[in-house]
């Protein structure tokens, strides 16, 4: 037996198995609040509890409506959900083997203390599973994603219009397709990638978060077998949209999870493009565009001292890369369920704190690189001058300006520049004096003659005002 194979480890004491609950915490604690198991469990509970004061205020089956501090008193059980009730519900669990059931035995022991057992079969009163649970996930999630999330992506959006403003007037040359290319400005550049985000991030706030409180397959069969005379579709509508949320009245057991699917592709989308601009700030970081600021303290490499890496962007990159793919299957999963019920969404649902937790922790890395970076507008120019070529576009389209206005006789000038400038360098004098002995009017070529790589960005400063 080899060595390694001999070898036996002592246990660990508990820990986490996932980067997010350990090394990164810190920055993705806010949305353990509504995306944990705990969070989703006092959910559960504030559903519950609104449930049996929604029934108890319309006096059905003779329940005397609750007073305002029997109803403080309740809602008491969601508002200071802590510790000792994730421990009762984490042992109920373990003789149910049914989480949902075990918080409706947690509200109805709670029901008990409180001296409101009159009422304790108003619980869970003609729910499925999936009522507590579609109303409780569009809380959580509703709630992560406003509260956490997207002010998370509204400050790098912010960020990233502070850095357009800026630096809209910092001319830079442009690469298409990895070539020099027609110059803009830095700012101008970062202002896209803002007008994308903020786009993208106007669609996720306007979108839907919707519940169905039906019963077992959506037809509110035993609500009317209790109460045949109540208007159930109108009350659990009155229901949820009290709760904050959206109520879908035409469902199966479970509420179709659209909604869902909307948000997570609008947000894998709004990752796809902070991916991009991660590794382009990464690129123009590789070409001196930007020089990373030095962080007292920290080190770049273990064995290259010099070294400053741009480990925001890549931190980045990898976990929008990461959520990416778990957003992209809790869309493809939750868009079908089987006939009226199956049980595929509810431990893809599991992972939906994991799925915005990486998407969290990249924009938090994007934040905080935004602001460790300073423009080298002296490489810019360096590298503008150094790339004179570019104006050949300036030149032919001015010449062909001129033929239609009958002030030159060259014919087919995007070849004249073609075969003076594809593939190769030329300089500032050499484009000069190409451009003095051109057939065209005094006043273009006076324009042509003034202009430099620097100078030729168009409306690029002001195109940042449209942020």
């Amino acid at each position: 037996m080899s060595p390694i194979g001999a070898f036996v480890v002592t246990a660990l004491p508990p820990q986490p198995l996932s980067p997010l609950d350990g090394r990164y915490r810190a920055a993705v604690t806010g949305l353990a609040d509504y995306l944990s198991e705990a969070g989703l469990n006092r959910a559960r509970v504030e559903v519950e509890v609104e449930w049996i004061i929604a029934l108890t205020d319309r006096g059905l089956f003779g329940a005397a409506p609750l007073e305002d501090a029997q109803k403080e008193s309740l809602r008491a059980l969601y508002r200071d959900f802590g510790q000792a009730e994730i421990d009762w519900l984490a042992e109920k669990e373990a003789v149910t083997r049914h989480d949902v059931k075990a918080v409706e035995y947690l509200v109805r022991d709670r029901l008990e203390t409180l001296g409101l057992a009159p009422v304790a079969e108003l619980t869970h009163f003609a729910c499925t599973s999936e009522d507590i649970n579609s109303a409780s996930y569009a809380l959580t999630v509703k709630r992560a994603v406003e509260q956490v999330w997207l002010p998370k992506l509204r400050a790098v959006i912010s960020a990233l219009g502070d850095l357009a403003r800026e630096h809209r007037d910092a001319a830079m040359l442009s690469r298409t397709h990895g070539q020099p290319a027609t110059p803009s400005t830095m700012g101008k550049e970062l202002a896209v990638f803002a007008w994308r985000l903020d786009r993208v991030a106007a669609q996720i706030e306007a979108g839907d978060y919707l519940a169905k409180f039906s019963g077992a397959t959506g037809t509110w069969s035993a609500h009317l077998s209790a109460a045949p005379d109540v208007d159930w579709p109108e009350l659990s509508r009155e229901f949820i949209e009290g709760l904050g949320i959206g109520f879908n009245m035409l469902t199966t057991q479970i509420e179709s999870h659209d909604w869902q699917v909307e948000l997570y592709d609008r947000v894998r989308h709004a990752g796809g493009i902070l991916h991009n601009l991660a590794t382009d700030v990464w690129t123009y970081i590789s070409m001196g565009f930007f020089a990373q600021i030095p962080v007292a303290g920290a080190t770049g490499s273990s064995t290259m001292p010099h070294k400053i890496n741009p480990i925001r962007f890549e931190n980045a990159e990898a976990n929008l890369e990461i959520s990416g793919g778990l957003l992209q299957t809790l869309a493809s999963t939750l868009v079908t369920s089987r006939m009226q019920r199956d049980l595929t969404d509810s431990t893809t649902q599991r992972n939906i704190g994991v799925a915005f937790g990486h998407s969290l922790l990249a924009l938090d890395n994007l934040q905080r690189g935004l602001t460790e970076i300073l423009l080298a507008r002296d490489v810019l120019l360096a590298d503008l001058d150094a790339n004179w070529e570019v104006l050949a576009e300036a030149i032919q389209t001015v010449v062909r300006a001129e033929i239609v206005a009958g002030r030159s006789q060259i014919t087919d000038p995007y070849a004249l520049l073609k075969d003076l400038t594809r593939g190769r360098r030329v300089g500032h004098a050499e484009l000069v004096e190409f451009v003095d002995g051109l057939d065209i009017g005094a006043e273009a070529k006076a324009r042509l003659i003034a202009l430099t790589p620097a100078t030729y960005t168009g409306i690029a400063d002001r195109l940042v005002d449209e942020l």
